[in-house]
């Protein structure tokens, strides 16, 4: 298993409506498993998979440049999961989600009507 990660343009300063759906494509992704609480991964932290980062797994986390995922799986499994949640945020959140140093969206944010 390989570490990987993105980030995605799902940024901390997003109105609360479009933050209050996050849940939702978390809970949809393959592999949810819940937020961390009870000794279980960091308090509030989505997991996907595991709770522990030496097994596949992955978390996310909130930083300035975007939705943060950090993953511990094969390389080609990695790159369904983050297409798969690229689809599925766009389409709960209404605009297009993607990686802004992958040159899937701009800096500013698509909205989809």
């Amino acid at each position: 298993m390989e570490l990987q990660e993105c980030n995605l343009n799902i940024r901390y300063d997003l109105p609360k409506e479009i933050w209050d759906k996050v849940p939702l494509v978390y809970e949809k992704m393959e592999g949810w498993i819940g937020f961390g609480k009870d000794g279980k991964g960091e308090n509030g932290i989505p997991y996907w998979f595991s709770y522990n980062d030496n097994e596949k797994s992955i978390f996310a986390s909130v930083e300035p440049s975007g939705l943060h995922f950090v993953a511990r799986m094969e390389l080609n499994e990695w790159l369904k999961w983050k297409s798969d949640v690229k689809k599925v945020a766009t389409q709960i959140l209404k605009f297009k989600v993607g990686e802004i140093e992958e040159g899937d969206v701009g800096h500013d944010i698509e909205w989809i009507k």
